[in-house]
């Protein structure tokens, strides 16, 4: 791995991007989400750690991304195929667990469909804000 072309500012700029898109993502989304995750708000415990969590996992993500990405272009990312590699990976390794986990968990495709759809988003605009920023300056 080549740590040396990672885009540190395109993975913070990514990490940030994704982690209030899932804000706002949750938000529109709260009263179904709540009732697909079986969750009422009167018992919920009320919590930063959660958001801090969130946050450090997508700064991992956007390593990640960035490595990936970095690593298949020839160290030439673009926003398109930061896309493609954000879709594929979500496609791959996302969608195939949340929908493996949720059947296992008895949770409802509702939960599923929000809950992957809020993971595509993340993984795509990490994706194309890595592609976007490219590798770092030499």
């Amino acid at each position: 791995m080549d740590f040396s072309a990672v885009n540190w500012l395109a993975v913070i700029a990514a990490a940030v991007a994704a982690w209030l898109f899932g804000a706002a993502w949750y938000m529109g989304l709260s009263k179904p989400w709540l009732k697909a995750a079986k969750i009422d708000p009167a018992t919920m415990k009320k919590s930063l750690l959660p958001f801090a969590i969130s946050f450090i996992a997508e700064l991992v993500m956007a390593l990640v991304m960035a490595l990936v990405v970095g690593a298949l272009t020839g160290g030439e990312p673009t926003w398109l195929a930061g896309l493609v590699f954000g879709f594929v990976l979500w496609l791959g390794f996302v969608a195939t667990t949340l929908s493996v986990n949720h059947r296992y968990e008895n949770f409802g495709w509702d939960l599923t469909f929000i809950d992957g759809g809020h993971w595509l988003g993340v993984l795509l605009i990490i994706g194309a804000i890595i592609g976007w920023f490219g590798a770092a300056a030499s």
